[in-house]
Formats: structure tokens, C-alpha cells, sequence
């Protein structure tokens, strides 16, 4: 049977059809679809971890146990989970084990644009990397053959191209294997005191030898000869954009990316006159080529950032873009991403911004908040950064700093990383406050559980973490809990609590507007009176895309030119939620409730 299917859903089906059971992870564009799809499977056990460096270990207790688990991540997850995978590559897995990194060239959705080819060297464990969908769901299951027979850990790297982009793929029966799982006692294999790691070492070393010349024959590298003119290596997605412009060239097509075939290259590269390296981002492969001895172009062409598509490959090789482009350029007005109407986050950071205070950001659907007409935050470096960069900062200004600081954090983000962190400030007693947005799920990344939802990933009830108990038993003595459709009270206990001695913690809680399962009150979009509108412009202050403004040349009401000598806001009352913000703020009494 064949089935259109995302990279993700054929990575999720791949793992299923190899017997995987077993998988966790932490949500994350490109990769957050894998977990969701291989959760559906029957029989299968699948976790939403509070994050990656969870996850992993998680996958990796399930490994030892004999499991073939499952660990999926977006590229910035691997930083989070690099603790247990270096010395995973030392123990070995018993079972199996393969890592997901989901790379994100161009930074679609994220805070940098790493290239986690390198952790593959660093951690001294093989790399798989498909071109499409098919290859995703075939390729996973190579990595789990690869992880059993070589006793390793197996990264399967992806890209938010591979990933998200759809492709035909041939759906087959699941495989029956019989459970293996089982205690196994082998301390000099698995207790990494310094006196076992170093002979592990030296097993990582062979086991790497013994990887290099499995990579020779390794069925996914081949060469495909056409013209001996010009030959290109490359790997995943650039394979599909060169081919398409350039399907006479000869290619040497890599499914491992580490270790390299080095006999294979050298081979290939005796037979085309000219040889190219195409990948994106970094030269991972054309330095390890060139250190070969081969002469190859590379990113003296082709960009170092971004991912590349077609009209980017070609203009680098000839120097220019087809004369007919295949896609119609087209100029379009930009449009800045912007929170939902009704986002409870708004309120939130309207009121921050006024504040004059520095406000240390996470990563969230609450970054957005930096960019006018909010302003309200002023830094974001990674998940749970906040925290600690409100304590460093508090600290280091000391009492300049005094009532000057906020950390700002979302409740899913506060449980993959902001736990500890927070304890730090309560043990070093600074003097910052901490908002925990609370939108009862992890909305950015669609909507996934977390351990103070109340469910599962895979629906189950269970308990929810009470994040103002947490809180204040990691010491913090000074918690309040607000509403951000509030206005006047946010501004209130912020005020409060800046001026206070010692950190606290405000828990904005409000569900996302896009939550359907938090039952939210009904509430009526909102229409602005013209008669009463003065032009004071207040409410566009709030950024929230109903709200717009109508020159007075445009509006229909005469005569009230010394009123409005500008023009009115309008409300589109299709997209208003009825969150009341802008009522607020209106001094005229200009927004009421449509009938």
C-alpha cells in the first residue's frame, strides 16, 4: 500500500514496522509530529519527558532493558540531552537506541541554526540522514539495525524540509519480534567510573574502525554515474534540489554521513573531472573530503547559511538564475507574526512593557511580545534561560537593579528547565520576579501535553503539577496568581512584588485561546462606537490583529473633526474573542459588546 506521508509520520511508521515499542521525547518543530504519529500505533509506549535530557535517559533505561526505544528532539534538544548521550556512546545500548535530531536551516522556528552533524564526531556515534519520505521511514529502520549490531546509539538526522514536505511512501506490515526486554547485570559495561570508562574508550575507538568499513557497503551510499564531467556528494534534501537542475551530473548520494566511506569517495572522485560538495549549513563533509587530499568546490559557492532549494544551487554553480524562474517572484507586504487575538499573553507584556523593567524572555509563543507595539521583553537565549539570567542580572546590579528585573516563562518551558533554575534564586536570595505564563498546555509547538496538564501524550489521565505548590516548595515564600485579562490587577501585583525583598513568583494563568479542552467562558466580540471613538489611538497599542485604523478620509461619521481629527480603531468582530483588553484601555467608553 502506499501513502502520502510527512518525513515525521514515515520516521514514526518506520519505527513501528521495525518493532520499535518503545519511543520519548521532548515537542520541538520539525520533529514534534513523530511523537504524536508513533503514539497512535497499538501496543506502543510513547512520552512527552518535561524535556530532552529526560527523554534521553528515559530512552536509554528502555535500551539497557533490551527495548528498541526511540528518542526524538529538535536540533537545540540535542544541547539539552548531550549529558547522557556522550556517555551512552560508551555503554552501548543492549537493545537499541536512535536519536531523532530535527535541524532547522533558515531557523523557521528556532533560536539558532546549528549543524548537529558535529555531534555525531563529538559523541563518536554514526549518522543517518534521508533525502525524503520514503528514505525517513526506511532509514530509521537501518538505524535501529545499525544500533543492535554495532551496540551503539544511531542519530537519524532530519530537516524541517525533510520533515514537514510530503512524499509517497510503500506502508508495510509491522514486523513481530518477541520481547527481548530483560535485568541485565553487567557493571564494567554500564557504571562509568573512571576505571570501566576507560576501557570503554578504547571499545568506542574499534567499534568506530568497525563503523568506517561498514560504511564502505553500506547499501544507502551509491554512486549513480552519468556524465564523468562534474560529480557531486551530498546528502539529504540538496540531493533532490541538485537533481532536479543538474540530472546529468554524476553523484556519490550519502545515507550515512558519519562515518564517511572513505574508499567510496576516493573512488567517486578518480571518475568525474570536477567535484562538487553540496550540503547545507556547514562544510561537515567537504572538510573531511578535503582532508583526503581531494580537490573539491564547495562553500567557497554554496551559502553557509539557510536551507537551499534549486534556484540557490544553480545560481551558485553558474553564477546566475535560470532565465525562466520557477517560482514567480512576487512582492508581497511583510507580515510580522503576531499572537492570536485573545492570547492571553498580550495583557501580560502590554503591561511589562509599561513597566520600564528589563524583562528576560523564554522560548515561546511569548517571544513575540518584543516587537512593537508591546516591547515587552528584552531577551531570549534558550529553554529556562530566563530564570537564571533574572538572578545573574539581579545579582550583578545589585540594589541599581532593585525592583528593575523580570523572568518571564511558560509553564511547559518552566518544567523542561526552569525548575532549578528557580531554586537558585530562592537558595541565593535574589531579588527578581518570575512570571510563569501559564496557558495550561504547550502551545507553541501545537497544543502538547506536559506533567501540569493532567494527561498523558497518549491521552491518559494522571496528575497535575501544582505550580504554585512547586514553587514554594523550592522556597519561594511570595506566590500570586493573576489573571492577564486583568489589566489593573496585573499592573497591581507586579508593582507589589517588585517591590519586595527577595524573589517571587507570578503565575499568569489563563488557557490558550486555541485550547479546546479548557472550558472558557463565553464571551462576545467586541464593536467600537464611532460616535464616541476620540482617535486616541490607545488601543492600538495592544498589537492585536481585529484592531485596526480607519483614516478620518475614510470613516463614514462627518462633523467630528476636533474629535477625531485622525480617524477611528475598528474591530473585525470575525476575528475579536471578546477578551475585553482594549475595552480597558479605551478612555471614551468607545468599545462595547456587539448585540
Amino acid at each position: 500500500m502506499k501513502k502520502l506521508m510527512s518525513g515525521n509520520e514515515a520516521i514514526a511508521r518506520g519505527a513501528y514496522e521495525c518493532g520499535a515499542r518503545f519511543a520519548a521525547g521532548y515537542p520541538g518543530t520539525p520533529s514534534t509530529e513523530i511523537m504524536e504519529s508513533f503514539a497512535t500505533y497499538p501496543g506502543v509506549y510513547a512520552e512527552w519527558s518535561p524535556n530532552e535530557k529526560v527523554a534521553m535517559e528515559v530512552g536509554l533505561g528502555a535500551a539497557l532493558a533490551g527495548a528498541k526505544a526511540m528518542v526524538t528532539m529538535k536540533h537545540v534538544g540535542v544541547n539539552v540531552a548531550a549529558d547522557p548521550l556522550f556517555t551512552a556512546s560508551y555503554t552501548g545500548t543492549n537493545g537499541a537506541l536512535v536519536v531523532i535530531t530535527a535541524d532547522d536551516p533558515s531557523l523557521h522556528s528556532s533560536q539558532n541554526e546549528q549543524d548537529n552533524r558535529h555531534y555525531a564526531r563529538f559523541a563518536k556515534i554514526p549518522m543517518l540522514e534521508p533525502a525524503d519520505s520514503q528514505e525517513a521511514k526506511e532509514y530509521i529502520k537501518l538505524a535501529f539495525m545499525i544500533s543492535e549490531q554495532f551496540d551503539t546509539p544511531v542519530f537519524l538526522r532530519s530537516t524541517t524540509r525533510v520533515s514537514h514536505s510530503k512524499s509517497v511512501v510503500i506502508i508495510d506490515e509491522p514486523q513481530m519480534t518477541e520481547d527481548h526486554t530483560a535485568i541485565r547485570f553487567d557493571v564494567e559495561k554500564f557504571v562509568m567510573v573512571p576505571m570501566n570508562a576507560r576501557k570503554r574508550r578504547l571499545v568506542v575507538e574499534k567499534r568506530m574502525q568497525d563503523l568506517r568499513r561498514y560504511a564502505e557497503s553500506f547499501t544507502e551510499n551509491r554512486i549513480e554515474m552519468n556524465s564523468p564531467e562534474v560529480g557531486v556528494i551530498t546528502a539529504g534534501m540538496p540531493y533532490n534540489y541538485i537533481k532536479e537542475v543538474f540530472p546529468e551530473y554524476s553523484y556519490l548520494k550519502l545515507g550515512i554521513v558519519y562515518p564517511l566511506p572513505v574508499d567510496l569517495i576516493k573512488q567517486f572522485a578518480a571518475r568525474v573531472k570536477k567535484l562538487y560538495v553540496l550540503e547545507e549549513l556547514d562544510p561537515f563533509i567537504e572538510e573531511q573530503v578535503r582532508a583526503l587530499g581531494i580537490e573539491v568546490i564547495g562553500k567557497e559557492i554554496f551559502p553557509y547559511t539557510n536551507e537551499f532549494d534549486p534556484d540557490v544551487v544553480e545560481k551558485a554553480i553558474f553564477g546566475h538564475h535560470n532565465a525562466t524562474p520557477r517560482v514567480t517572484d512576487i512582492e508581497i507586504p511583510p507580515r510580522p507574526p503576531n499572537l492570536c487575538p485573545g492570547c492571553p499573553h498580550r495583557g501580560l507584556f502590554y503591561t511589562l512593557g509599561k513597566l520600564k523593567v528589563f524583562v528576560t524572555g523564554d522560548i515561546g509563543c511569548y517571544t513575540l511580545s518584543f516587537m512593537k507595539p508591546l516591547e515587552g521583553l528584552h531577551s531570549c537565549i534558550c529553554m529556562g534561560a530566563s530564570i537564571g539570567m533574572a538572578h545573574g542580572m539581579s545579582k550583578a546590579l545589585g540594589e541599581k537593579g532593585r525592583g528593575k528585573v523580570v523572568g518571564v516563562i511558560g509553564d511547559s518551558t518552566f518544567l523542561h528547565s526552569g525548575i532549578t533554575p528557580l531554586l537558585d534564586m530562592a537558595y541565593n536570595k535574589s531579588n527578581a520576579v518570575i512570571v510563569i505564563c501559564d496557558n495550561r498546555t504547550t502551545a507553541m509547538t501545537g497544543m502538547q501535553e506536559h506533567p501540569a496538564t493532567g494527561f498523558t501524550l497518549q491521552g491518559e489521565k494522571t496528575f497535575g503539577v501544582d505550580l504554585a505548590a512547586l514553587a514554594g516548595v523550592l522556597g519561594i515564600e511570595s506566590i500570586r496568581i493573576v489573571d492577564p485579562y486583568d489589566l489593573k490587577n496585573v499592573r497591581n501585583v507586579l508593582k507589589e512584588e517588585l517591590a519586595k525583598d527577595g524573589p517571587s513568583v507570578v503565575i499568569s494563568r489563563r488557557a490558550c485561546i486555541l485550547f479546546k479542552r479548557e472550558v472558557l467562558e463565553s464571551l462576545k466580540p467586541l464593536r467600537v462606537d464611532t460616535d464616541k471613538c476620540i482617535g486616541c489611538r490607545l488601543c492600538l497599542g495592544l498589537g492585536c490583529p481585529p484592531i485596526s485604523w480607519k483614516k478620518a478620509d475614510q470613516h463614514p461619521v462627518e462633523g467630528r473633526s476636533k474629535k477625531q481629527p485622525d480617524g477611528v480603531a475598528v474591530i473585525d468582530m470575525n476575528l475579536c474573542t471578546g477578551c475585553g483588553l482594549c475595552r480597558q484601555l479605551c478612555k471614551s467608553d468607545a468599545i462595547i459588546e456587539e448585540k
